[in-house]
């Protein structure tokens, strides 16, 4: 990585390890307390602590998918990681950064489960809208998502993107000149 690594790349993925640490700590801790003595009602009708093994993907979908999630899983992953490390280390880019940071840690939480335990353990829930039970990589993910889809629509624009990976300023500059083959012929 030479180079290209720097601390603040390093200062990302000590969080990526973090977070999945604190994920995996309270799904433990779930498995152990909430499996065999219940739910914990924190705030009785609107959100409690309640044990679900979710052999599936979010809210419940494609139940059995195992070898699919994993694969995708490993695939998203490295594509996360190969953009984080290219990414321009400018302030600007730091909240895309965050986000692709949230993003890894969710994903890489929630296959650890799959892959040594064929399910995920989901703990969190909120009973008032009685929201399907989700856990600190969901949170993870979930949060990631929303950043990505406010920061395309209302912070980096098409130059910025290109600005933000080094290399693709240069596609984006080929599509367009003519002389290179790109952009439109009248």
């Amino acid at each position: 990585m030479g180079k290209t690594f720097s601390k603040q790349k390093g200062w990302g993925l000590a969080a990526v390890v973090l977070l999945i640490l604190l994920d995996q700590l309270t799904k433990r801790w779930a498995a152990v307390r909430l499996k065999t003595g219940g739910p914990i009602r924190l705030w009785p009708g609107v959100f409690e602590l309640s044990y679900l093994e979710n052999r599936g993907m979010a809210f419940g979908l494609l139940q059995g998918g195992r070898a699919l999630f994993l694969i995708m899983t490993v695939i998203v992953v490295a594509l996360l990681l190969y953009v984080y490390l290219r990414i321009n280390p400018a302030r600007r880019y730091r909240w895309l950064r965050l986000a692709i940071v949230l993003l890894a840690a969710g994903a890489v939480g929630n296959f650890i489960d799959r892959a040594l335990q064929g399910y995920v353990v989901d703990f969190l829930y909120v009973s008032l809208i009685d929201f399907p039970i989700f856990n600190v990589a969901d949170c993870s993910v979930t949060v990631s998502g929303i950043m990505l889809i406010l920061l395309l629509l209302f912070v980096y624009r098409d130059a910025d993107l290109a600005d933000a990976l080094p290399g693709r300023k240069n596609a984006a500059r080929s599509a367009q000149d003519p002389s290179n083959g790109g952009g439109s012929q009248a």
